[in-house]
């Protein structure tokens, strides 16, 4: 039985920005990986300048869609749209527009996923933590999509007429953007002379060793940086080639900080912790075929 993997996410780029490097890893390992992203990004803004132009917000959409796919291609992913619609990040004390994903209820906009989880069979899924990872509307809404879907998903009573239920055996958060890692990466930075990039950043962040302390799963993919620094460029609207994603040369972030890493929410499986493969537990045919079936 082949593994496959589902990653969830609010945007497109960031399927590029979050678990890219292991995406491409588990990909060259014959690993099945999909990617459901669940708003076309209607209400992103435009973060290279090179691509502020009238004509591209006026395209956006559209130009956001186009990216995604060569985003794929280079992951070597299949893709689907959940076919929501961006909520946009609104001020302070500004309500959300009408037709805002986040304005959903998490039960009712978990349908599609439920679809998706139950025809591709995930045996690991991944998704953002309670927070969203950063406070964005859509972020947060995927965090409780993609829980309601794994649980409804494996319900025989839920969702009727969306496929046979499914039980995902593992699923992660998706943590590799915090402080430790960027705080290794500005230090071997200044110890190679080259300044300190993230200085700045760091200060503002602050300490964050509960976030820290919750990591349990390593994976081992620095050799894949480049197929994510691919990936991420695909997205030419929403990446800035100068800018903070490309601070720190390829070789001091491979051997800065060389793993992507996740917290383990849930498993079917025993587990040993920390582990460094989202498959741990799962690569043994006869596990597969203990935990991964059809309710």
């Amino acid at each position: 039985m082949s593994l496959r993997l589902l990653h969830v996410h609010a945007h497109p780029d960031d399927e590029s920005s979050k678990g890219a490097a292991t995406t491409a890893y588990y990909v060259a390992q014959g690993v099945d990986v999909m990617v459901a992203t669940c708003t076309g990004g209607e209400r992103g803004s435009i973060l290279n300048p090179r691509m502020d132009t009238p004509q591209n917000w006026a395209n956006l959409p559209d130009l956001r869609r186009a990216e995604m796919a060569r985003a794929a291609e280079v992951l070597g992913i299949r893709q689907v749209w959940l076919g929501y619609v961006d909520s946009g990040m609104p001020d302070e004390g500004e309500e959300l527009p009408e037709d805002a994903f986040a304005r959903i209820d998490p039960a009712v906009a978990a349908g599609p996923l439920v679809e998706v989880i139950r025809e591709f069979r995930p045996h690991v899924l991944t998704t953002y933590d309670e927070n969203g990872g950063y406070p964005h509307p859509d972020h947060i809404q995927c965090h409780r999509v993609s829980m309601a879907a794994v649980d409804a998903a494996a319900d025989p009573d839920a969702w009727p007429g969306r496929g046979e239920p499914w039980r995902v055996p593992k699923v992660y958060y998706d943590m590799s953007l915090h402080r430790g890692r960027y705080a290794a990466l500005d230090a071997a930075m200044h110890e190679a002379g080259l300044g300190r990039p993230y200085a700045e950043w760091l200060a503002q962040w602050g300490e964050d060793p509960e976030r820290l302390a919750r990591l349990t799963t390593f994976v081992p993919c620095a050799q894949y940086f480049g197929v994510r620094n691919a990936a991420l460029l695909a997205h030419a609207t929403q990446i800035d080639p100068d800018g903070r994603w490309f601070a720190v040369p390829l070789e001091i972030q491979q051997a800065g900080w060389p793993t992507e890493d996740y917290q383990l929410v849930r498993s079917a499986v025993p587990v040993t912790l920390p582990e460094d493969d989202l498959f741990a537990g799962l690569r043994d045919t006869d596990n597969l075929g203990a935990w991964c079936y059809s309710i």
